[in-house]
């Protein structure tokens, strides 16, 4: 107890009321405060919303981070609105999480994907919970988005083994990470840096060239299927897409799940040059919508309105848009780069002050581009 007051002397106090308020101040600082040993109070936690405190999935984010670097917790309880988290050196373990609920799989994932890169081994991280929930990275998006441009960083293999839908969850995901940083010593947060911009590997997306290619997944349980759920979310999709004068592949899937639940994910896939269109290519821009399937609503009201949110995500210049930019800006710290974003949202700023508190980089804004520098 006596190493610990004195490490709690010596620690950041981040306030978990700034910004948007909510759960992602936490799963930020818990991510990085593993990689660079830095430990942290924070107070007033999710103060922005209806519920204030600690909910079950940000307990298994602190609990899966407290493995993963032999931590020291206080205040990790329900409903707590004050965390301390005090962080030994950054290991590597297979993980099982079982969220209990519906739950978001990806918000824990997005606490975890960061050190999971930077551990001494590979990683394995099986996951029970909800991957198509309200207030969340649909696991689509998360597969086809986000891995998309992270995948340059380590070898990411996801496998979604069953949807979970709210309100039993019971999805069930597979990740392997297999890293390439295990020879590499980092005596220091600095010299870390100093490594990974050297590499050269930055976060560019400022440019998107051209349109080449919708893509999507219309997803439902399969006690849907009889009312063609899936399909008709998919159909009127694709309908809104007609005007436009590229091919549109959007796949339409029935699974078992534990209750009803749907959901459409769509994004569109841009190159800057025609004779090297190789759409996994990571700096290649991919611009995605989501809608979730809701009770009385028609399917294909769904599919339309994720059509038309892509539509209008498309007729800007971004490159990135709004729920992906947060996402990356740790990232960039890391490894450099610079964005051109649909908006610049509260999560986005929230992320950004979180990511300087702990590392010597400095975000730019001008107009909607964001660029990191070394400090």
């Amino acid at each position: 107890m006596a190493t610990i007051e004195h490490n709690i002397n010596n620690i950041m106090t981040i306030d978990g009321a700034f910004g948007e308020g909510g759960g992602q101040i936490i799963r930020t600082a818990l991510a990085l405060s593993a990689i660079t040993g830095k430990g942290f109070k924070a107070v007033n936690i999710r103060k922005g919303r209806d519920k204030p405190g600690l909910k079950h999935q940000h307990l298994y984010c602190i609990k899966a981070l407290k493995d993963l670097c032999n931590a020291k917790a206080i205040g990790d309880e329900l409903g707590s609105e004050e965390l301390i988290f005090l962080p030994q050196k950054l290991s590597a373990r297979a993980l099982m999480i079982d969220i209990k609920t519906a739950g978001s799989i990806t918000l824990v994932l997005q606490a975890l994907l960061l050190p999971s890169i930077f551990a001494e081994r590979d990683m394995r991280i099986k996951l029970i919970g909800g991957t198509d929930t309200s207030w969340s990275m649909p696991i689509d998006y998360f597969s086809n988005i986000l891995l998309h441009h992270i995948k340059r960083f380590a070898d990411i293999e996801l496998s979604l083994e069953k949807r979970g839908y709210y309100p039993k969850g019971q999805g069930k995901v597979d990740i392997k990470i297999r890293q390439q940083y295990r020879s590499i010593d980092f005596s220091d947060i600095e010299s870390m840096l100093e490594f990974l911009w050297d590499e050269k590997r930055p976060i560019n997306l400022t440019e998107r060239g051209n349109l080449v290619l919708i893509k999507g997944i219309s997803h439902a349980s399969s006690t849907l299927e009889l009312q063609q759920v899936a399909t008709r979310q998919a159909r009127a999709a694709k309908v809104m897409f007609s005007r436009l004068d590229c091919p549109t592949n959007i796949q339409v899937s029935y699974t078992n799940t534990e209750c009803p639940g749907s959901g459409i994910v769509l994004w569109a896939n841009f190159v800057k040059d025609q004779e090297f269109a190789d759409l996994l290519h990571n700096n290649t821009v991919r611009l995605c919508s989501d809608v979730l399937g809701e009770k009385g609503i028609k399917s294909e009201l769904i599919g339309e309105k994720a059509a038309k949110n892509l539509l209008e995500t498309i007729n800007t210049d971004a490159c990135v848009d709004r729920f992906l930019a947060d996402n990356l800006i740790p990232f960039m710290a890391f490894f450099g780069g610079s964005i051109k974003v649909e908006e610049i949202t509260e999560h986005t700023k929230t992320n950004i002050d979180v990511v300087e508190r702990f590392l010597p980089v400095k975000f730019q804004i001008e107009d909607h581009i964001i660029t990191v520098k070394r400090i």
